[in-house]
């Protein structure tokens, strides 16, 4: 949504095709340019028909990221660029253990929920600051790197939020579509998905890559939903064509577990 290349009347009518074809989670950010205010402005006579889930931690003008008046004041932030009386779900934004450690952060959240102001306090990110979230007590829903190439969430995370009741969003559900580069790209997030690909040799066995990866982690026991980015509506049309097709079958999903544990199971979730 925060595409500059995205014009407003395209960013209306896709938020609009996002409702009306049944999606009802919306992920975005400060960080994601302009996408809380098309939001805002687009839905604001819908919002009864989504859950809306934003980020916090950082981007609030003159104030410390990482601090309790920096996550107080960026919910108030995203309140009226959102133009909303709450949040559903906010998210710290990727922070390492140490900022969650930090004296009034947690606390600064927590008190934005018993305002009213957010109905969930949860937290966006992967290895040890996500299992710190975890066992925390302190949120009820994560975000976490999940896909065929980042698989270790599987192994550690997932199990422990099934053990505390705590809701799973899987982010990255496509690994950045390595496969459409014929050599390794530049951006590092790319590459380093691009090379796990190569590594695993998984086969989709006839399926498009899109909806192989889609597939698995979606449809991925413990996860609730996953979010995955577009600028056009005809992807999103073709993302749900390929939902409607369920599970994967349950050998494929075999083949692509051990495949990870023999080549991947040293990798660190991609943040």
């Amino acid at each position: 949504m925060g595409s500059p290349e995205l014009s407003e009347e395209a960013a209306h009518a896709l938020l609009h095709g996002v409702l009306d074809a049944g999606i009802t989670l919306l992920d975005t950010a400060p960080s994601y340019g302009q996408s809380e205010e098309r939001i805002g402005r687009a839905l604001q006579g819908r919002r009864h028909e989504f859950v809306l889930s934003t980020k916090c931690g950082y981007g609030v003008p003159g104030v410390e990221d990482w601090t309790g008046p920096c996550i107080t004041q960026g919910i108030e932030q995203a309140l009226r660029r959102l133009r909303t009386d709450f949040i559903d779900v906010v998210h710290f934004h990727s922070c390492p253990v140490e900022v969650l450690e930090r004296p009034g952060v947690v606390d600064a959240l927590q008190a934005a929920v018993q305002r009213g102001q957010v109905r969930v306090a949860a937290y966006s990110g992967d290895n040890e600051a996500l299992a710190w979230a975890l066992r925390s007590g302190a949120f009820g829903s994560v975000q976490l790197s999940l896909n065929l190439f980042d698989q270790r969430a599987l192994d550690t995370a997932l199990p422990l939020a099934r053990e505390r009741g705590i809701g799973v969003i899987a982010k990255r559900p496509l690994g950045n579509a390595p496969w459409r580069f014929p050599q390794r790209p530049g951006a590092h997030d790319i590459a380093t998905y691009w090379d796990r690909m190569h590594a695993l040799g998984l086969d989709p066995q006839g399926l498009d890559w899109n909806e192989f990866a889609l597939r698995f982690t979606a449809f991925t026991p413990g996860v609730v939903s996953c979010i995955v980015g577009t600028t056009r509506l005809e992807h999103l049309q073709h993302n749900l064509r390929a939902l409607e097709q369920g599970p994967l079958p349950e050998p494929l999903v075999h083949s692509i577990r051990d495949a990870f544990h023999r080549q991947g199971a040293a990798w660190d979730g991609l943040i």
